[in-house]
């Protein structure tokens, strides 16, 4: 057989998504445009949507998830949380290649099995934390973030039914867990945090703390009954101060020299220790389409062996730390 890639094309990954409702549609729409994959179909619970989906995308609505499973490479999941664990074992167990959308399941002993599960059968796992590959957070990486010692993020929406099977800790906040795991290179020793649930019986705001091993700490705060959309974090490390805005995709730093740079403007600052330079500066922002990207890697992972993205492992680290988020706060329920 011809090596496909020798003669210029692609090596074709069949691939299905399961749940078309909001965000799988962009799943959809993202893959019928990356050249790697060719997706084969979906399945949705709810017939008319699917039959809606299937004439729009001129694509397979199937009528089961596992006949689906017979007929693809692999798979995106995206589907309520409490469903990702009961499809994912099915899937993996059907020898297929998953990408499941964030949280990796609703409670951490199910997504440290799928975790372990996943690397056992040496298939490919990824997660769906899209904010890891946001433009303002990729502009702010290659501006250096090393060794932070605080950062505080605030993630604030409007009251949306979507998403109220969860805490808030598991729908908003899960995203800054992901992001200050990826940051700091320790582990969690301790975490307080408090919420309370307004629209539902769980929490609907909620704000953590957490401490890790290395004594950098992270402010989290987020909420789903705000009047106004903030997706913004700081961070702050030695000589350097980082305000990313994950919404308007904005990112602004301001750094600390010993001595004066000759190629930036600097304001003077006479401290006890002697003279200091800090600059502030706006790097561009390249903008795209991070569902497409963070796809496109997982293709690169199932062809290529890559280990971008954010694996199960990473993605089961983030639910441990939010299930223990979501304890504290029981803890205070009490």
């Amino acid at each position: 057989m011809i090596n496909q890639e020798i003669m210029g094309q692609a090596k074709k990954v069949e691939i299905g998504v399961i749940g078309a409702g909001h965000l799988g549609r962009y799943h959809i729409e993202c893959l019928q445009r990356i050249e790697g994959f060719s997706l084969v179909g979906f399945y949705d619970v709810d017939p008319v949507r699917a039959s809606e989906i299937s004439g729009k995308y001129n694509i397979q609505a199937f009528e089961h998830p596992s006949a689906l499973m017979d007929k693809v490479e692999a798979l995106c999941i995206v589907t309520p949380t409490i469903t990702h664990y009961e499809l994912a074992c099915a899937a993996i167990g059907a020898g297929k290649h998953l990408f499941i959308e964030k949280p990796l399941t609703d409670i951490s002993s199910t997504s440290r099995k799928l975790a372990d599960l996943i690397a056992d059968r040496k298939l490919v796992g990824r997660v769906g934390h899209v904010e890891r590959y946001n433009p303002a957070f990729i502009a702010a990486q290659k501006m250096g973030i090393d060794k932070p010692v605080f950062i505080e993020a605030h993630r604030l929406a409007p009251f949306n039914i979507r998403g109220m099977d969860v805490p808030v800790i598991m729908d908003l906040m899960i995203h800054d867990i992901d992001l200050v795991l990826s940051m700091v290179d320790a582990e969690v020793d301790h975490i307080e945090a408090n919420g309370v649930g307004v629209a539902g019986k769980s929490a609907d705001i909620c704000n953590a703390r957490i401490t890790f091993k290395n004594d950098a700490v992270a402010n989290l705060t987020a909420s789903r009954i705000s009047l106004k959309q903030m997706r913004k974090l700081r961070l702050f490390q030695r000589d350097q101060y980082m305000a990313m805005d994950f919404l308007n995709h904005e990112v602004q730093v301001v750094k600390l020299f010993h001595a004066e740079p000759k190629d930036m403007m600097t304001m003077k600052l006479d401290l006890p220790e002697g003279d200091r330079w800090i600059a502030a500066e706006n790097p561009v922002v390249h903008k795209h389409n991070a569902i497409e990207l963070e796809l496109t890697e997982f293709y690169e992972a199932i062809v290529h062996n890559s280990v971008s993205g954010v694996s199960f492992e990473q993605g089961a680290r983030a639910v441990e730390v939010a299930t223990q988020i979501m304890e504290q706060i029981m803890k205070h329920e009490k």
